[in-house]
């Protein structure tokens, strides 16, 4: 590691120390940030893994919900009954701060479902099938959002790590060894001066 190019002064050495005090405090500083980000990424992926889950879970419900639909309605009269609900309505995208990371989050009228399809064509299978696949909808946005903020943490950790890393490795190696040539070079010119002091005061 190169020294930092100081002149062996002692007000550069109190500066150099000055800088690797602060770039100890910085390391310590991001380090844990980095730690409280890990953990809040862990959490995140722990529940995006049971929203997946879920979602799987429900997908088979529903499509079990729909085959019984079309054995006992008819496939095309699923078709059409289908076509006559609602589509989707639409949905505000928002912010919110986690460890001043911007996150987004997703903002939608939660409404009751309404049927908009005759009830002497379909039966309670289709029903239920309907009011599932609207149930996973709901799941899909919230995974949407943990899966995007595990997304902007994990490169918010990356760029933690890296600035984390140039302080550890490079900037307190770097001051470190500074310290320790201006002082080197400090100690030998008192000897230097010690001795010609008293090569002055033999000759008197």
């Amino acid at each position: 590691m190169a020294v930092y190019k100081m002149t062996p002064t002692k007000a550069n050495l109190i500066k150099a120390k000055s800088l690797l005090g602060f770039s100890k405090k910085g390391y310590e500083l991001l380090d844990r940030k980095r730690m409280v980000l890990i953990k809040e990424m862990m959490s995140l992926i722990g529940k995006a893994n049971e929203l997946q889950e879920k979602i799987d879970i429900k997908f088979q419900e529903a499509y079990l919900r729909l085959g019984q639909a079309n054995i006992t309605m008819g496939t095309e009269t699923v078709q059409k009954a289908a076509l006559s609900i609602d589509k989707e309505k639409d949905f505000n995208i928002q912010f919110k701060s986690v460890m001043g990371i911007e996150t987004p989050h997703i903002k939608y009228e939660d409404t009751k479902i309404f049927a908009e399809y005759g009830f002497f064509r379909t039966n309670p299978a289709f029903d239920k099938a309907v009011i599932t696949f609207n149930e996973i909808r709901k799941i899909i946005y919230e995974l949407g959002e943990v899966e995007n903020s595990v997304y902007k943490l994990a490169m918010e950790i990356k760029k933690t790590q890296k600035r984390a890393n140039a302080l550890d490795k490079i900037q307190i190696p770097r001051y470190t060894k500074t310290i320790k040539y201006i002082e080197e070079v400090l100690e030998e010119k008192e000897r230097e001066d010690f001795f010609r002091l008293k090569k002055v005061k033999d000759k008197k």
